[in-house]
């Protein structure tokens, strides 16, 4: 009999900032969320709009801090052009106790760095947000996507090589 039990479960997760190991100080982590970007089409002899796909629309990720970490500080304003890479690791654990790793791979630049409220006898949390130019989620060792601003790979198949060759790159 198959198991059925939930698998791939987010039990924990870690963020590297610019190589820094920041376990113990990340509140929570919103990874990039790839979307597709659609335009609503309806040419003559249509009897109905359809979504053609357009490519993809920009990736950020955003993550909390409950202190106002100078490692996380100084990576906001930096000269244009700059990027510090950036990594999301996750322990996803099956119920029947099978350990699985996720590790997202990014490159971009701080855009914000939200101190939030201060106030006294609550925790402050601290909000930064990442414009993201280079995405790669593995799980289990596994590429599930790896996104640049020229391909996508799914499952490390390139989803624009065809596109590339008709333009000639």
């Amino acid at each position: 009999m198959a198991n059925n039990l939930p698998r791939l479960l987010v039990r924990n997760c870690n963020l590297f900032a610019d190589r820094n190991n920041l376990i113990g100080q990340i509140g929570d982590v919103t990874p990039p969320v790839p979307q597709e970007k659609l335009e609503e089409m309806r040419n003559s002899g249509m009897i109905k709009p359809r979504e053609v796909k357009m490519g993809y629309e920009k990736l950020e990720f955003s993550f909390k801090m409950s202190g106002f970490d100078p490692i996380a500080l100084k990576l906001f304003g930096l000269k244009p052009g700059a990027e510090n890479p950036f990594m999301i690791t996750g322990a996803l654990v099956d119920e029947d106790g099978t350990v699985h790793s996720a590790v997202l791979t990014i490159r971009g630049f701080l855009k914000q760095a939200d101190a939030g409220t201060w106030k006294p006898g609550d925790m402050a949390e601290a909000d930064y947000q990442v414009a993201v130019n280079y995405y790669k989620l593995e799980i289990g060792g596994e590429e599930i996507y790896e996104i640049d601003d020229f391909d996508i790979r799914v499952g490390g198949v390139s989803q624009y090589a065809e596109i590339r060759n008709a333009m000639l790159v």
